[in-house]
C-alpha cells in the first residue's frame, strides 16, 4: 500500500463533528453560558447561568438564545441546571428574594453592582424611586445614572429593577414593557389600580391616626392601614407637621 493509499483510506474514515460539539465545548470551558426555561412571576423566563452563577434573564420566547445574547453580550446554549442552582433559582423566583442565589457580576461596573444590590433589598410588591436608590448608596446626585444602570440590568426579575419607579411614584418604563412591569408587581401583591389612583391624586406618603409613623404608599406597613385610620400626605413636610416620623422600613425621607 502506497502512502497515497494510506492517506485516501484515512480520509475515508474521517467524519464531521456533531453540530453542537463546538457550543458544548465552549460552554464546558466557560466561554459561553447555558440557559434553562423556568416558570416565574408573570410567565416563563429564560435564565442563563455559568460557573459564576446566574448571568442573564429574559422572558421566554421563540429565540431565547438570541434574546439572552442581546441582553448580556454572551452566547448561551440550552443546558441542564445543576441541582443546587436549580433549587436556589426556584426559591428566588417563588419568593421574590435573592437569598443565597449566586450572581455573575463580571460584566457589571462597580456602580451598577451597587445599584442592583440595593434594588434587591426592596421587598416584593413595593416601589422605591430612582432618587431613593441614589441616596441609599450615597450618590444623591446620581438619579439619572441609577436609571441607566437599572435599564441595562442583565438579570431582571431576580435583580428586581421593576421595583424602582419614577419620583412621583408612577410605575414607569421597563425593558420588557410597562405592562410586564405592572404584571410583575401585581404578581408580588401590589394593588396597581389603587397605587396609580394615589399617584394621580398626588398622594406620596401614607400615615395612620393610630401611630406616629408615615410610609411610602407601597410599604408593607402602609398596606395594612385600614380605610378608617388612613391619612394621606402630599409632602414630607405635611406628614411631619401632623406629628409623624418616617418609617424605618421604607425610609421615605431618603427619597425626598
Amino acid at each position: 500500500m502506497t502512502n497515497n493509499d494510506v492517506i485516501t483510506a484515512l480520509n475515508e474514515l474521517a467524519t464531521s463533528a456533531p453540530d453542537a460539539l463546538i457550543d458544548r465545548t465552549l460552554a464546558a470551558t466557560g466561554h459561553i453560558d447555558h440557559y434553562a426555561i423556568l416558570d416565574g412571576p408573570a410567565g416563563s423566563w429564560a435564565v442563563a447561568f455559568n460557573d459564576h452563577g446566574v448571568s442573564g434573564v429574559v422572558p421566554a420566547g421563540s429565540d431565547d438564545a438570541g434574546a439572552l445574547e442581546a441582553r448580556t453580550g454572551r452566547r448561551a446554549v440550552h443546558g441542564a441546571l445543576p441541582t443546587r442552582l436549580a433549587r436556589s433559582l426556584e426559591r428566588a423566583l417563588r419568593t421574590g428574594r435573592l437569598g443565597a442565589l449566586p450572581i455573575d457580576t463580571r460584566s457589571m461596573s462597580a456602580f451598577q453592582v451597587q445599584v442592583l444590590e440595593k434594588a434587591a433589598e426592596i421587598p416584593p410588591g413595593e416601589l422605591r424611586s430612582y432618587g431613593w436608590v441614589a441616596r441609599e448608596i450615597d450618590r444623591p446626585e446620581a438619579s439619572r445614572a441609577v436609571g441607566t444602570a437599572l435599564a441595562r440590568n442583565p438579570i431582571p426579575v431576580l435583580l428586581p429593577c421593576h421595583r424602582v419607579s419614577r419620583s412621583d411614584g408612577s410605575i414607569g418604563n421597563y425593558a420588557f414593557g410597562s405592562d410586564m412591569k405592572r404584571a410583575l408587581l401585581e404578581a408580588e401583591g401590589l394593588d396597581a389600580t389603587r397605587h396609580l389612583d394615589e399617584v394621580q391624586r398626588g398622594v406620596r406618603y401614607l400615615g395612620t391616626d393610630t401611630t406616629n409613623v408615615y410610609c411610602l404608599p407601597t410599604c408593607r406597613h402602609a398596606r395594612r392601614i385600614t380605610a378608617h385610620h388612613r391619612q394621606e400626605f402630599r409632602t414630607i413636610q405635611a406628614a411631619e407637621s401632623a406629628g409623624k416620623r418616617p418609617c424605618q422600613a421604607c425610609r421615605p425621607a431618603v427619597a425626598a
